[in-house]
């Protein structure tokens, strides 16, 4: 039984590696899970702190990952609309999967900024900075998977 908890593990942590960039899987929970299942082996045994640890640290990059874009564009000089147009932006992107994600916040946080009375020089200056959070947070998805990764292979090794 251990051998095909193993085998599921490693399964779901390249599936969530994979998630980093896919956006229809979700990346870190699925990474998350491949730990949960190596700890229901008699291989490792992990303690309940790195299991909530990892647990929040899944819940914090799922939300950062909405988050990100919205806060790129704020950075960016972007208003009150620009940044409600690139979180609108980066969910409505879901919908026109793949390209959609890095659109999606461009053009919510570009027609947000215009709304706010920008002109073209700062709402394309909102668009990228919404763009850069949008991989600022991709980042984070690959960092938090790749922690995940090291839990597992340091308790198998």
């Amino acid at each position: 039984m251990d051998t095909i908890l193993i085998i599921l593990g490693i399964i779901a942590l390249v599936v969530g590696l994979l998630g980093c960039i896919l956006p229809m899987l979700p990346g870190p929970p699925l990474s998350y899970i491949g730990v949960l299942l190596l700890h229901f082996t008699d291989r490792a045994q992990f303690s309940a702190w790195e299991l909530i640890v990892g647990g929040i640290i899944v819940v914090v990059v799922l939300v950062l990952d909405y988050i990100t874009p919205m806060l790129g564009a704020k950075y960016s000089g972007a208003g009150r609309w620009a940044n409600w147009g690139s979180l609108i932006g980066t969910i409505v992107g879901l919908f026109f999967l793949p390209l959609g994600l890095i659109v999606g916040p461009f053009l919510g946080a570009v027609l947000g900024a215009v709304r706010d009375g920008s002109d073209k020089h700062n709402a394309l200056k909102a668009g990228i900075g919404a763009v850069i959070g949008f991989f600022v947070g991709t980042v984070l998805k690959f960092v938090a998977c790749g922690y995940f990764i090291y839990l597992f292979v340091k308790e198998l090794v």
